[in-house]
């Protein structure tokens, strides 16, 4: 049965949340030096509230859409609402850094419970494959243009209110979503739920957790024993949460889902597409700003073609898959990715705008085109009772790419910046980061302080060369495994195979 009028409105409903989430994901990292000067923060406070926000999404993700399909994806969405728009009064005038660690953690637990009751509700609303996949382009659209959108919006509220006015933006929306979700979205759960396991959502935030602090962490301070320990214990406590799964005769997550090669290679693409978006806003952020030396505001802008190129990318994905099979078009968005990957890795000290607005707008574009597709991929696997638990995972996997992007490509671009600062007698306060080495020669008298900051902008641009190949390799590597993993998916309208609740494929 199709949709009709009520449904594509309530989509407008659901793509709100999705789109504030992903501002909120990117808008922080322009408020942070407003927000060490007014509540100086130490240094591992300044971290926590960084990373507490991602942290608690991803554990939390996978649990909570397990709950959605048990006591309603509706219901869970605006307690989720609720959750989300406190914390963020709270935050926005928060007094101390520990509050604002605080509220932050509560943000990741509402965040937690909206991303996965919107993709799992527009499963339960759009029954028809051909609306589905537009509706779910529309949706990871949104969720693209709120990654390119966060920059523009964090630069251009804090040009003009205090850092707590980026915080404060969640509320008309959150209000807005509470006040028409009862009206225009359907409550759907699973008619049969089982009994909800705490052991294995323990297990699963007990595994995911460590596992990012410790990715993270080895991006930002490199290898260590602490962080290495967390990730061996992240992932032997996820062996024995699969091990459960297996077992139990109601699992959280059917791991059964992970026998179809499609499933597997669309959730391989969807992690490696956002593994490769967010690691280069890792670069991008810092050379708009500290090489290039564009304001807030201005690096914002600088995002606005990428961002209009993910949204038409994200609009064409439905209707090349209707003549193409979605292996091919998961080839050419990895393809044409890889390119602009390719243009960025070719930039330098003298400021290339055309280079930087061409390389982030393939990027964007060829990247959105395989999240897109391959978002309904993985949510048209799911039975419909069992949605809420896979797009947990889906959004668990966006998180698990994101972390591993930081950390991988943050560590090639940081073991260059060193190796060429180092080479150049550069002083031991100026190898962290650039931000610090253009602080160190701040403080330095002339012409040090100027040879300092060209030497720590070129070490930069070198890093960033080498970490942008690295993304471009990834990208391409895929892209010649995609056509043959999904070669079982046909195109839109024809009958393919779809795993049944058993794990055998049936014909739809």
């Amino acid at each position: 049965m199709k949709a009709g009028r009520k449904q594509w409105i309530g989509l407008a409903v659901l793509v709100l949340p999705v789109l504030l989430i992903s501002v909120d994901l990117h808008v922080l990292s322009y408020a942070l030096p407003f927000i060490s000067a007014s509540l100086a923060p130490s240094g591992s406070q300044l971290l926590w509230i960084i990373d507490i926000y991602p942290f608690m999404l991803a554990g939390l993700l996978l649990p909570m859409g397990t709950l959605g399909d048990r006591v309603g994806r509706r219901r869970l969405l605006m307690a989720g609402a609720a959750a989300f728009g406190a914390a963020s009064a709270v935050a926005a005038f928060s007094p101390s850094a520990d509050l604002l660690i605080v509220t932050r953690a509560l943000l990741g637990v509402g965040g937690a419970t909206l991303m996965p009751s919107t993709l799992s509700l527009i499963r339960n609303m759009f029954h028809d494959d051909g609306q589905r996949r537009i509706a779910i382009s529309i949706w990871t659209g949104a969720f693209a243009g709120g990654a390119m959108l966060g920059p523009l919006m964090g630069g251009a509220l804090l040009e003009h209110f205090w850092w707590g006015s980026v915080f404060l933006v969640n509320l008309p929306v959150m209000a807005l979503l509470l006040i028409l979700a009862p009206l225009l979205l359907p409550e759907s759960r699973d008619p049969h739920p089982s009994r909800f396991d705490l052991l294995s959502a323990g297990l699963s935030l007990a595994a995911i957790l460590p596992t990012i602090y410790g990715v993270q962490h080895i991006a930002q301070d490199g290898i260590g024993w602490l962080p290495v320990l967390a990730i061996a214990t992240g992932l032997a406590l996820g062996v024995v949460f699969v091990r459960r799964q297996r077992s139990t005769a109601e699992p959280m997550l059917d791991v059964r889902l992970f026998s179809s090669r499609a499933f597997t290679a669309a959730i391989s693409t969807n992690t490696l597409g956002v593994f490769a978006m967010v690691g280069s806003s890792l670069f991008t952020t810092q050379y708009l700003q500290m090489v290039m030396g564009a304001r807030p505001l201005i690096a914002g802008l600088y995002a606005l073609p990428s961002a209009g190129m993910a949204m038409l990318a994200a609009g064409l994905a439905p209707v090349l898959v209707r003549r193409v099979r979605p292996g091919l078009v998961v080839c050419a968005g990895l393809l044409v990715g890889a390119g602009g990957f390719a243009l960025l890795s070719q930039l330098d000290v003298t400021g290339q705008t055309g280079l930087l607005i061409a390389g982030i707008m393939l990027m964007a574009g060829g990247v959105t085109l395989v999240l897109t597709v391959s978002s309904d991929l993985i949510i048209a696997t799911a039975p419909p009772e069992r949605a809420g638990s896979v797009a947990g995972l889906s959004q668990v996997a966006t998180e698990f790419g994101g972390a591993l992007g930081i950390s991988l490509l943050g560590s090639i671009g940081t073991a260059v910046y060193r190796g060429h600062l180092a080479d150049a007698g550069a002083p031991e306060s100026a190898l962290d980061t650039l931000g610090g080495a253009l602080e160190a020669a701040r403080h330095l008298p002339e012409p040090a302080g100027i040879t300092l900051a060209a030497a720590a902008r070129g070490a930069f641009t070198h890093g960033q060369h080498y970490a942008m190949i690295a993304a471009a390799v990834g990208l391409s590597l895929m892209a010649l495994l995609a056509p043959v993993m999904l070669r079982s998916v046909r195109r839109a309208g024809r009958p393919q195979p779809r795993p049944d609740r058993s794990g055998r494929h049936v014909m739809r």
